[in-house]
């Protein structure tokens, strides 16, 4: 390895894994819910899958927040143009907070509904209502931190955003066992334990943003031109998100169709994919806002060698990580669930997913890199074929499902997690690499 590829491996590196902080908050709320409320059962842990799916897919939706945010602010500060640049970031959060107060209300009437439409009936779904009700309305603050993010990651300081998610961690962790264990509130206090600790990141990273964006003489005040600005430029990115989350729904709800057993386990497989996914989502959102700099400074040489460096560090880590969690499927099924069956198909969902994780790494590479540069349109065009696909492809494990070829829960599991990898993970994979060997993504 060359000086200057140890060099830009560095510098992914300085900023991937201080981001990793901010993106591990809510998968890693929602992981350590799993474990706690695991043990009250089958139907909390069921009914868990199911109300953290919602939120999961809301804050998803919500996450051009951040990446569009990113983008504008690295491309204007690597452009000399500072003030302007942390004027976005500011504007991005006033969004952030006012997409955060509707989303709220909104889940808040149509909570049950939207359970029941994902496949929840009973006594999981009257646990799902309980969670989502006890954590809706911590959103606001989750995507404030979201958005507070894009302005760190811009500035390339990005060591708070780790202090703020071990701090968040500690708080849900605390109270989670409080309200669970002590209280005895059920799933509904593991709902409000995320609710607080979600404010409590938000209060956390939105003071320092604001002063610092005060400090270089940016307005605070909520501009409409800018705000508008920032939602027209997320539109694309929204839709991109919508159709992946779509495709993870739709898993979701067939694995509620495979039995309680097998949507309990899915549970806990997805919990740690989505913690062990924003590691390498970190990788990707390095090389995003070194690229974005480097377009705005106008040196395409500089964003091509940093792609390179970034897609080789995504691929290493997801082999790294994939051993990790295998290894964790193995030791730690015990943790999820009491129930044998239950921590039968975890392992076989762990190690299915372990297997897969180099390509999850590399094509989250690419992607943070094509965001970076405002690919937005191309991104969400061929996200949006690859959600089609992979719809056609989970109806066909559907129908698979009723037959001889898939009766076992084991078989099950596996065929939710290979055909997730294949066709969701793999075409968008091709498609960014695709893009990424040419040069009209490359635009200053």
């Amino acid at each position: 390895m060359t000086t200057d590829h140890r060099h830009t491996t560095a510098r992914i590196a300085a900023l991937a894994i201080p981001t990793f902080g901010q993106l591990i908050a809510e998968p890693a709320f929602i992981l350590i819910d799993t474990a706690i409320v695991g043990h009250l059962g089958e139907a909390p842990l069921a009914g868990l899958s199911i109300g953290s799916t919602i939120v999961l897919t809301t804050v998803g939706l919500c996450v051009f927040l951040a990446y569009g945010t990113t983008s504008q602010v690295a491309r204007l500060i690597g452009a000399g143009r500072r003030r302007e640049g942390l004027e976005a970031g500011i504007d991005g959060m006033w969004l952030a907070l006012g997409i955060g107060i509707v989303v709220s209300a909104i889940l808040f009437l149509a909570g049950r509904p939207l359970c029941a439409a994902l496949g929840a009936e009973g006594p999981v779904l009257d646990q799902a209502q309980h969670y989502l009700n006890a954590i809706v309305f911590g959103l606001p603050g989750m995507l404030l931190v979201y958005a507070a993010n894009g302005i760190f990651r811009g500035l390339q300081k990005v060591r708070i955003t780790l202090i703020a998610a071990v701090a968040g961690a500690i708080v849900n962790t605390l109270l989670d066992i409080l309200f669970v264990i002590a209280l005895g509130w059920g799933i509904a206090g593991s709902g409000a334990a995320t609710l607080i600790a979600q404010w409590f990141m938000g209060v956390f990273l939105t003071v320092p943003a604001i002063l610092w964006s005060r400090a270089e003489g940016a307005s605070i005040r909520p501009r409409l031109a800018g705000i508008a600005h920032s939602a027209g430029d997320g539109v694309p990115l929204f839709l991109r998100t919508l159709a992946l989350r779509a495709c993870l729904v739709a898993t979701v709800m067939l694995a509620a169709r495979m039995g309680v057993t097998v949507l309990a386990a899915y549970q806990a497989v997805n919990a740690t994919w989505n913690f062990v996914l924003n590691m390498l989502d970190a990788i990707g959102i390095a090389g995003q806002a070194l690229v974005a700099a480097e377009l705005g400074a106008r040196r395409r040489a500089g964003a091509r060698a940093t792609t390179a460096a970034t897609a080789r560090a995504g691929a290493i880590a997801g082999a790294a990580i994939g051993i990790g969690m295998i290894a964790v499927g193995f030791a730690a099924a015990p943790l999820f669930s009491p129930d044998a069956a239950v921590r039968s198909l975890i392992v076989v969902g762990m190690v299915t997913q372990g297997v897969f994780l180099p390509l999850c790494g590399w094509m989250w590479a690419l992607d943070g890199i094509l965001i970076g540069a405002g690919d937005y349109r191309y991104l969400a065009a061929t996200c949006g074929m690859t959600a089609v696909a992979y719809l056609l492809a989970l109806a066909g494990v559907g129908a698979l499902a009723g037959t001889a070829a898939l009766d076992a829960p084991a078989a099950r599991m596996v065929a939710l997690w290979a055909v997730l990898n294949v066709v969701f993970i793999g075409l968008r994979a091709t498609f960014n690499a695709i893009r990424a060997h040419g040069d009209a993504w490359m635009v200053d």
